[in-house]
């Protein structure tokens, strides 16, 4: 990584990066426009199409048989509102969808049993049955984060359903109810900082929520309870193990989390805009300037390309957690053998390199409001060069892998030949960062509504949050 790192600087320099992006879509020629939109728009049909209408649950990856995911659910909620503002569906199928979901979560059963629950104490399992709500099967956690995911659809649709009709009055209320159920304090076996899960058999997990990450939107939610809130100590608990994830990488100094996901889940609902807790103002920068970074980094890692896989360039990037083509070992012409892996947490950064070649769409589209001049680019390139084997009725697939073009056996997936490794499926969490920061580069939608919340509100401010929209009045 040091090597790699040195030999970027001594024939290239980082460009000088605004604070925010500066092109907007209105800015853009009119055939990127059509294809930004057409892509916000088969996303969100993903979640559209996948959800179980009875009872609101989304798969964790379409086509094909899957349990449910609970974060998938949160995005899900989340692009409902997306597809009644964009007109892809009436407010009232939308209504109906979100209600379907809600009363699901506030009635599924809770306890400590290991077959007989959805969750416990609030906090839901990672994975569901699609049809009977219950944990999926005895590996399955009940997860901190996820539930939090889960939660950030709950709040949106909370204050976005803002009507004064019995469906909506009735949404509002089942989102509260759910939110404030929710024992935060419990999940604190070693409080300050937050476990990342529990199981009936093996009780909580041994590591806690620390450092910068997808946790982020946990401690905000979970300092934001109006009922069961963590110790105003929790976020510089959470923060004080920034300092090993600061530093320059590739061009960039910034909060290192290798993949972009990190950078993405939390502020695909929170407006981290101009708002800056104790460490962003000790840097002079906020969280969406970090991740602009992070991006440009990522970028630049693939430009220099140091392990030589193809495709890799300036305008095909971008790593993060998504499928891969499984644990197989292949002798590629020119690169010797080489392993891949399934479904991980591909990244580059400063905390790690993990890369076998897999590019995964979301990566630069779940990125698009942090820096579009390198996203819509990308975006084009990936659709043009490789067609209807990476996007299809639901936008883009998974992930792709264009080393991975020999003949060999592959556990997920299909090889096109002369083209590479396809995915053939889509996965919800890499699906939800696409359309939610699809909308808020495009409107600052799903953002807009976040700030109206108080739970949201209440939880930044006792982070130490401070400035832009915070000072202003509720919408």
């Amino acid at each position: 990584m040091l090597i790699a790192t040195l030999v970027i600087a001594s024939s290239w320099s980082p460009p000088v990066l605004a604070r925010y992006p500066t092109e907007r879509f209105d800015s853009l020629p009119a055939n990127q426009q059509a294809m930004v939109a057409e892509l916000e728009k088969r996303t969100f049909q993903w979640f559209w199409d996948s959800a179980n209408p009875t009872n609101g649950l989304i798969p964790d990856h379409y086509p094909g048989p899957s349990f449910s995911s609970i974060a998938s659910v949160g995005f899900g909620l989340t692009a409902y509102g997306i597809g009644v503002e964009r007109g892809y569906i009436t407010r009232a199928q939308a209504v109906d969808r979100t209600l379907a979901t809600l009363r699901f979560f506030a009635s599924a059963p809770e306890n400590d049993s290991e077959d007989d629950a959805a969750g416990y104490q609030g906090f839901f399992y990672h994975f569901l049955d699609m049809h009977t709500g219950k944990r999926f099967d005895r590996n399955i956690e009940l997860s901190s984060v996820d539930t939090t995911l889960l939660l950030g659809g709950v709040l949106f649709a909370e204050s976005y359903y803002d009507r004064d009709t019995p469906k909506e009055k009735a949404i509002r209320k089942l989102a509260d109810t759910i939110y404030r159920r929710v024992d935060w304090t419990w999940m604190q076996p070693r409080a300050p900082l937050i476990s990342m899960g529990w199981t009936p058999g093996g009780k909580f997990i041994d590591a806690d929520w620390k450092g910068y990450d997808e946790g982020m939107l946990v401690y905000i939610l979970a300092l934001g309870s109006p009922t069961h809130a963590i110790t105003d100590n929790a976020w510089s608990a959470w923060t004080r193990t920034y300092p090993r994830q600061w530093g320059t990488f590739y061009g960039q100094t910034f909060l290192n989390f290798a993949p972009l996901f990190g950078h993405q889940y939390s502020e695909a609902w929170v407006d981290f805009r101009g708002i800056r807790d104790a460490w962003s103002r000790a840097h002079d920068l906020d969280y969406v300037e970090n991740g602009r970074r992070a991006v440009y980094a990522q970028r630049a890692y693939a430009i220099a390309n140091p392990s030589h896989w193809k495709g890799y360039g300036q305008t095909v990037w971008g790593l993060t957690a998504c499928n891969g083509p499984g644990d197989i070992t292949v002798n590629l012409p020119g690169l010797g053998e080489r392993h891949f892996d399934g479904y991980t947490a591909r990244g580059a950064g400063l905390d790690y390199i993990s890369d076998d070649g897999t590019i995964a769409p979301t990566a630069a589209g779940g990125s698009i409001a942090f820096a579009p001049e390198l996203v819509v680019p990308a975006l084009e390139a990936m659709k043009q060069r490789y067609g209807s084997d990476v996007y299809d009725r639901y936008g883009f697939v998974d992930a792709f892998n264009p080393s991975v073009d020999v003949s060999t056996h592959v556990e997920e997936g299909r090889i096109v030949p002369g083209k590479g490794w396809f995915d053939t499926l889509q996965i919800g969490i890499d699906q939800g960062p696409i359309v939610l920061m699809i909308e808020n580069w495009r409107s600052g939608f799903v953002w807009k509504v976040m700030r109206s919340n108080p739970y949201i509100r209440k939880g930044l401010q006792r982070a130490g949050f401070t400035g832009g929209w915070l000072e202003q009045a509720v919408p």
